[in-house]
């Protein structure tokens, strides 16, 4: 049962100052098919680690020299990850979980020590540290080969990503993900989850900027039946949802202050209330937050709390736009040719050089989504061989300078009637806009200089589905 994948036992090192416990721990533990040493301190500890890498730690808390937090904490500051079981005296309980919250512990156990209790914590600790240090292979693996999770990138600026989200991914640390729209922040947060202990759990995420204010509240914390007109149900939010796993706020600067408040209050105490409930939920959730605007900018403008933005703040991870990025360019393509082929069963295997630096030419505001739409479309046309110059749209072509507002008609202007409304004018500009953008709302509330959510509003106002 204390066997490795390769059938090798599996080590553990037992610190504890008294001998007979220790000696009889080592007894007991080694009869069970585990190798085992044994340590009177922290500092001899780790004097025997250097020979003996233990893949389980089983240690007191309370010894001579060196005891065993400070053991926990060399072991951290030297990235030595290895799980840890506490031994702790009868009504330590309190001291117990501290050492696990903050040191990282693995669990712990009272004494006198419950023989099977310490057996299947041991077998659970080594499944643990493999399944750790499998993740963590795989890991390097992936960004060595430029890609992580569903981010490609061998670029300086895109390993230097992949690098902070390998360090934040194993914490409880809040991340701040930041960068323009279409260079993939919910990637990032999707490849943060993936690698943490929450992989399991569920990973929700929602849009800030997509949802009506008014009902912004009963998403993110729920409701109880009839608690405002149309809630004829009990409806669960997205912290409920995300219980023991990732929630990720996207567009966070476009939530309403009000729901600002109320988010930073349960994330000091853990706990939710639905609308109209009486009782509060305690739910256990890994918050992540992106957002498209600088932050300091939000919170100078007044639209994203200055306490709630240092929350989460913690670890920030700011993501490069594609144009300073343009050497992924090829690694990007093949990646997004491969998910495009499997999606509309096409047999495209590459682009033409011709073409390849037709997109070289481009600015690309959108970015890698703008990228991913405008390969969408050439392997439609291609549906296989190569992509060439004459599949790219003709967006997709160097940038041209747009005319100067002279009145005239063409690609960038509209024509506003005299005598037509404010209202009239502005239904045709945001439209006109939309079309000139290929319907990437995001974009064009960039041209247009409103937020998002604003945009929403008005297609919903002027009757759009794609305002709902």
């Amino acid at each position: 049962m204390g066997e490795t994948a390769t059938g090798t036992p599996t080590r553990v090192l037992i610190v504890d100052d008294e001998e007979n416990q220790r000696t009889g721990l080592a007894e007991m533990i080694s009869a069970w098919g585990f190798a085992t040493e044994t340590a009177a301190d922290g500092e001899e500890a780790l004097a025997k680690l250097e020979g003996f890498p233990a893949q389980v730690l089983l240690t007191d808390l309370m010894m001579p020299r060196m005891d065993g937090f400070e053991l926990l904490r060399r072991l951290g500051a030297q990235g030595e990850n290895i799980p840890a079981i506490v031994l702790t005296a009868f009504g330590s309980l309190e001291t117990a979980l501290a050492t696990i919250h903050e040191l990282g512990a693995f669990w712990f156990l009272e004494k006198p020590i419950a023989p099977q209790a310490l057996r299947v914590l041991l077998e659970r600790a080594a499944a643990h540290g493999r399944l750790a240090r499998q993740t963590e292979r795989l890991a390097r693996q992936l960004s060595y080969q430029g890609v992580l999770g569903e981010l490609t990138g061998a670029s300086p600026l895109m390993q230097q990503v992949f690098s902070l989200i390998r360090q934040v991914a194993p914490s409880r640390a809040a991340v701040l993900i930041t960068g323009e729209s279409g260079t993939g922040k919910e990637l990032v947060a999707r490849a943060i989850h993936q690698l943490s202990p929450r992989a399991g759990g569920p990973f929700i995420a929602i849009n800030c900027a997509a949802l009506p204010e008014a009902l912004m509240e009963s998403e993110m914390f729920g409701h109880e039946k009839g608690a405002f007109t149309g809630a004829v149900e009990r409806r669960a939010g997205c912290f409920e949802l995300a219980q023991d796993g990732t929630l990720l706020l996207d567009e966070l600067a476009e939530m309403p202050i009000a729901t600002q408040s109320k988010l930073l209050r349960v994330l000091e105490d853990s706990r939710v209330r639905r609308l109209g409930g009486k009782n509060e939920l305690h739910v256990d959730v890994r918050l992540l937050a992106a957002t498209n605007r600088p932050p300091e900018d939000a919170v100078r403008k007044g639209l994203l709390r200055e306490d709630l933005y240092y929350r989460l703040n913690v670890f920030p991870i700011a993501l490069p736009p594609l144009r300073d990025r343009m050497e992924d360019l090829p690694l990007l393509v093949q990646a997004l040719l491969a998910d495009l082929n499997r999606k509309h069963g096409c047999r495209v295997t590459g682009v033409r050089p011709e073409a390849l630096e037709r997109l070289r030419q481009r600015p690309w505001p959108g970015n890698v989504r703008e990228l991913r739409n405008v390969l969408e479309r050439a392997v439609i046309l291609a549906a296989q061989g190569t992509v060439g110059v004459e599949h790219l749209p003709q967006e997709a072509s160097p940038a041209k300078p747009e005319p100067a507002a002279s009145g005239l008609e063409g690609p960038a202007a509209i024509t506003v009637r005299v005598g037509s409304t404010i209202g009239e004018a502005e239904r045709s500009l945001i439209l006109r806009t939309l079309e000139h953008t290929r319907n990437n709302k995001t974009r064009a509330a960039e041209i247009l200089g409103i937020s998002l959510k604003t945009l929403f509003n008005k297609l919903k106002e002027y009757g759009s589905s794609d305002g709902l």
